[in-house]
């Protein structure tokens, strides 16, 4: 079977909850939708708000706090909020890339090594019986080391060891100085076997989410090395749980049996994504949401991912809150009728915002005089 790049769009849109939102709950809806990143605070609630239904953000709020859903160093080696049920597997799935990037020459300058943050992880999520801030930690490595330790020492630590975030201040439930807690479940740290086996998990999950995909794709998403991205998808087709499809050049993409892939005319309404909005972020080929001459005006060259303006499933601008309403940059002419849909999702968000942080954003807003476009709207917020 072949599959053009406008179903493909298509496929991750209805897995994403993009082609129409749904009427789930907030842990539910993160389940479906596998991850959602979270190294800006505001981003997994206008992700919501984006896909579900009446959205409520105390009910994403409610989760955080009983952790249901919790926030960690995931994928990519960034902050992703997942369904508790999967952080165990997706942290053992990455814990080779983890200890890879953050156990490597920075950490080792401190005097430590690898194998003293094996037996220091243990000790330090036994510390972490409760939310401890950073500060704390410190003074505990400092107490645990005899000594204050060297630069790089808490900065490895911190996100080799398996420590969630815990809510801190609103308005999004965690503020820019974090703390942590150890997991209720404690993924295991460096072993082979189990690493491999979450990893087919994680694989499985991620086509669910975001599917079909390719080996590069899921090493993308992951961040782990192809051929343990192709390793993990053999074994799942071995298995029956996965299918082979023809991509648009002829590439081998893989997919679940039986999952949501419409046609590529399916209608696809505006939306007004977050920050670093994981349905951006979750391929090796970004053309599939960004189309490429789009791509350097949204994902900048330090890594931030800017509020994108989706039309017809594809990147179409970016967006930003100001004076009142949602000031629109459009990197092409859009219709009227295209404009009329969008000044509702804009109403809507202003709504969804006023009660919580209606600058939302506000910090990247010097990447706007370095934009192209045909023009700026402010849609007003009523």
């Amino acid at each position: 079977m072949r599959i053009t790049a406008r179903e493909l769009n298509r496929s991750t849109l209805a897995r994403q909850l993009l082609l129409r939102r749904e009427a789930l709950g907030a842990t539910e809806g993160i389940r479906r939708v596998v991850a959602l990143q979270a190294q800006q605070a505001a981003s997994p609630y206008l992700a919501l708000w984006n896909r579900l239904v009446a959205f409520d953000p105390a009910e994403l709020d409610a989760a955080f706090d009983d952790r249901t859903v919790v926030k960690s160093t995931l994928m990519r080696i960034t902050l992703h909020a997942v369904h508790a049920d999967d952080f165990r597997d997706f942290r053992q799935a990455v814990q080779p890339s983890v200890r890879a990037a953050r156990l490597g020459e920075r950490f080792t300058a401190s005097g430590l090594t690898a194998e003293d943050a094996d037996v220091l992880v243990p000790e330090l999520l036994a510390f972490a019986d409760r939310p401890r801030t950073a500060a704390e930690f410190e003074a505990w490595l400092t107490q645990r080391l005899s000594g204050p330790p060297k630069p790089g020492a808490w900065w490895g630590l911190r996100q080799y060891a398996p420590l969630l975030h815990a809510p801190t201040t609103p308005p999004w439930s965690f503020g820019i100085r974090p703390s942590y807690i150890a997991p209720a479940a404690r993924p295991e740290q460096n072993d082979p076997g189990t690493s491999a086996a979450s990893l087919r998990t994680l694989v499985l999950r991620y086509l669910q989410g975001f599917g079909p995909a390719s080996v590069a794709d899921v090493a993308q998403f992951a961040l782990v090395q192809r051929t343990r991205a192709r390793t993990a998808l053999a074994a799942l087709a071995a298995d029956g749980e996965i299918e082979r499809l023809g991509g648009p050049e002829g590439e081998e993409l893989f997919d679940t049996p039986g999952a949501p892939r419409p046609d590529g005319d399916a209608p696809a309404p505006p939306r007004l994504m977050a920050m670093w909005d994981s349905t951006l972020l979750a391929y090796s080929d970004r053309g599939r949401v960004i189309p490429p001459q789009y791509r350097g005006f949204v994902i900048r060259r330090n890594g931030d991912v800017l509020p994108a303006l989706l039309v017809d499933g594809y990147v179409a601008g970016v967006w930003r809150t100001t004076g009142g309403g949602v000031e629109v940059t459009a990197f092409h002419d859009l219709p009227d009728e295209v404009w009329e849909e969008i000044a509702v999702e804009a109403r809507s968000l202003t709504a969804f915002l006023a009660d919580r942080e209606p600058a939302v954003y506000r910090r990247y807003d010097h990447w706007w005089s370095k934009l192209p476009g045909s023009g700026a709207r402010l849609l007003p917020g009523r």
